[in-house]
């Protein structure tokens, strides 16, 4: 059965607790390599068009989901059945599962000291610190080759099984699109800030203002500076997006 394609993609019609249960369930073999998951909002979408580099990695990805509202609202009007998934379900699926130690080794990708003591506290309290290890990388670490390639290598000597990248695109995209021989095979989740908020870093938006497609304007009232001039970029970039994937013809997946 062929699947619609919205912006390159087939959206994922799997939700965030079966895509969590699957990582979960199925430690990837060697053959197999890494998984990627990916959860676009119009941000994302936006940076699609201008960064060819970061549009080549995402297509790289195994499971794509709709994140921001208007990009679930875009896929579902393309008839392409699935249904809005965040970062911040996954993120929760994944880490608020009893058993998401018990046959993997995780290895978190995060942003600052703060959000990694966050997410030491988490693996103590379930006492599964031996099982985790945390790199907090410099600011655009992904232009640093060396980094990069010493990266690789920690998360490998680990024999990592859950990736968990915290660190935003196109930089989580980007770092595994180019060291996917290096890794080992596992799930590889782009999460951004996501793992802040199960790391206790920063509040999620209440249910209330989630179910009305509002989140967006908590994180605008919580950090205007950094995100106004964001979103209207992100929001033109969007409706581009838009436009020309409606004039493309249509394609299917199958």
């Amino acid at each position: 059965m062929s699947a619609r394609r919205i912006f390159g993609f087939t959206p994922s019609p799997l939700s965030a607790a079966e895509i969590a249960a699957a990582a979960l369930r199925d430690e990837r073999k060697p053959e197999e390599g890494v998984c990627l998951v990916i959860t676009p909002n119009i941000d994302y979408v936006a940076r699609l068009r201008e960064d060819a580099a970061f549009l080549d990695a995402c297509r790289q990805a195994d499971i794509v989901t709709c994140d921001g509202w208007p990009v679930a609202a875009y896929a579902r009007l393309r008839g392409c059945g699935s249904h809005r998934v965040t970062g911040y379900d996954i993120a929760a699926s994944l880490m608020r599962a009893p058993d998401i130690a018990a046959r993997h080794r995780l290895h978190f990708v995060i942003d600052s000291e703060t959000t990694a003591e966050g997410i030491r506290a988490w693996a103590a309290q379930r006492n599964i610190s031996e099982q985790i290890t945390i790199c907090v990388p410099p600011p655009r670490f992904i232009q640093d080759t060396m980094f990069c390639t010493m990266l690789a290598g920690q998360i490998r000597e680990h024999r990592a099984t859950i990736l968990l990248m915290g660190v935003g695109s196109p930089q989580s995209e980007l770092f595994i699109a180019r060291h996917r021989a290096m890794l080992p095979p596992c799930w590889a989740f782009s999460l951004g800030q996501a793992l802040k908020v199960e790391a206790g870093a920063i509040r999620r938006a209440p249910v209330a203002l989630r179910h009305t497609g509002l989140e967006w304007a908590w994180r605008l009232m919580h950090e205007p500076r950094r995100l106004l001039r964001r979103y209207a970029t992100a929001s033109a970039g969007f409706v581009a997006a838009v436009r020309d994937d409606i004039r493309k013809p249509a394609r299917c997946a199958r």
